[in-house]
C-alpha cells in the first residue's frame, strides 16, 4: 500500500485525498486501507465528520478512544462498518467527566482537554496510529477553527507516532484547508486527486456478477452502464444490483432503472428550490458544459435565463456561493465542475426554461 510505504519511509507524515462523491473513496479507505494499516501493525482510527457536522470535535476524540480498546482485527473491522457516532470508547479520560462518547455534547467536556488525553493515552501505546479523517472539509468551518488549532498543536507534536489521511469530496475547500494561510492546517499536508476506478474495476466486477448470473454479461455491456452511469462506481453498483435480481428483464432494464433511479431524488429537489435564482441559473449552464460564464455569450445566456441583464459580479457571486455549499469546485481559472455529478445530471435532465 503505497500511503502506508511513504509513511515507513519518513517522506511524510499526512496526505490529503479528494475524490467527488461516490466516487469510491470511503469504500477504499475502510476496506482496502485500514485492514493494510491493522495488518502493517498500526492502530487505527477511523471517522467520517459527515456523520456530525455540527460536532466534529466529539467524533474524532471518540474515533481516537475508540482506538485504545483491546481488541483484535475482526473487533476493528466491525466498528469501521458504523457511524462513529454509534460507537462508545470504553477508555476512561481523566478530565473528563465518564467514559468518552461520540454523542458527547460540548458542555459536558472541553473537546480539547479530551483531545489531549486521549492522546497523551495513545502515547503511550508501543504502536503508532493511523488516523483516517473523511470528509475533513469539514474541520475548515470558521465554527470549528478553535477545535482545528488544537488539533492541529496535538498532532504537530507526534508526527513520528500518529500518520493522518484528510480525505473529502470538497476540493475546493480541501485546497484552502492546506494552502490557505489563515487555515488551522495550512501547508500541513500535500493534496491529491483519489485514483478513480475505471476499466479495470468494471471488468473485475462482470467477472464476479458472471460467476454468480444465469444470464452473463460482457464486458462490452459492462463498460456501456458504467458510461451512461458517468463511470460513477456506486451508481454502477446499484446497476450490477438491479441486474442480478431482475436478469430476466435484461441489461437495458436494469440501466433504465438505475438511472430513474440515482439521479432523480428528492433531495436534489430541495437542494434546488433552496438556491436563489442567479445560482440555479449558473449550474444550468454548467450542467449543459456552459464553463465561460464570465463571458459575453455565457452572460447573455445567464440573462436569458434570469430574465434580466446579468453582470460579470452576479456570476462571480453566484460561484463564490455555489463552492461555499460544496456544488461546484473550481477547477482551473474559469473552469468549474460539480462535486455531485449525480446532481448535475439531474439539472440537465430539467426542462431548460426562463428564469431557470
Amino acid at each position: 500500500m503505497g500511503y502506508l510505504q511513504a509513511f515507513d519511509l519518513k517522506l511524510s507524515s499526512a496526505r490529503g485525498l479528494f475524490a467527488r462523491r461516490r466516487m469510491g473513496k470511503t469504500e477504499f479507505l475502510r476496506r482496502d486501507l485500514l485492514p493494510a494499516a491493522i495488518a502493517h501493525g498500526y492502530l487505527v482510527a477511523y471517522t467520517n465528520l459527515w456523520d456530525n457536522r455540527s460536532e466534529p470535535d466529539a467524533v474524532l476524540v471518540a474515533a481516537l478512544a475508540d482506538a485504545l480498546e483491546p481488541q483484535g482485527v475482526k473487533g476493528v473491522l466491525s466498528r469501521i462498518g458504523r457511524p462513529v457516532r454509534t460507537v462508545k470508547a470504553s477508555a476512561r479520560i481523566p478530565g473528563a467527566e465518564g467514559a468518552i462518547e461520540a454523542q458527547l455534547a460540548p458542555a459536558a467536556v472541553d473537546s480539547a482537554i479530551a483531545l489531549r488525553q486521549v492522546l497523551k493515552q495513545l502515547d503511550r501505546q508501543k504502536k503508532p496510529l493511523l488516523l483516517v479523517i473523511d470528509e475533513a472539509q469539514v474541520l475548515a468551518r470558521a465554527d470549528h477553527t478553535d477545535f482545528a488549532h488544537a488539533l492541529r498543536a496535538a498532532l504537530d507534536i507526534r508526527k513520528e507516532r500518529i500518520k493522518v489521511i484528510f480525505a473529502g469530496s470538497s476540493e475546493t475547500t480541501l485546497r484552502e484547508m492546506f494552502a490557505r494561510a489563515s487555515q488551522p492546517f495550512y501547508n500541513w499536508a500535500s493534496l491529491e486527486p483519489f485514483p478513480l476506478l475505471g476499466d479495470d474495476f468494471v471488468a473485475f466486477t462482470i467477472k464476479l456478477v458472471n460467476s454468480m448470473a444465469r444470464h452473463r454479461l460482457t464486458l462490452a455491456q459492462g463498460k456501456h452502464a458504467f458510461d451512461e452511469l458517468h463511470r460513477t462506481p456506486e451508481f454502477f453498483k446499484r446497476f450490477v444490483e438491479r441486474y442480478m435480481l431482475y436478469q430476466v428483464e435484461g441489461v437495458e432494464a436494469a440501466l433504465a432503472n438505475t438511472k430513474a433511479s440515482v439521479f432523480s431524488d428528492e433531495h436534489f429537489a430541495k437542494q434546488w428550490h433552496d438556491m436563489n435564482p442567479a445560482d440555479r441559473a449558473v449550474v444550468t449552464l454548467l450542467a449543459r458544459g456552459e464553463s465561460d460564464i464570465h463571458g459575453g455569450a455565457g452572460l447573455a445566456r445567464l440573462s436569458e435565463l434570469l430574465g434580466k441583464t446579468a453582470t460579470k459580479n452576479t456570476a462571480a457571486h453566484a460561484l463564490r456561493r455555489l463552492q461555499a455549499l460544496n456544488v461546484v469546485t473550481r477547477v482551473s481559472l474559469g473552469d468549474y465542475r460539480f462535486e455531485d455529478e449525480a446532481f448535475a445530471e439531474w439539472v440537465r435532465r430539467r426542462p431548460l426554461s426562463r428564469r431557470a
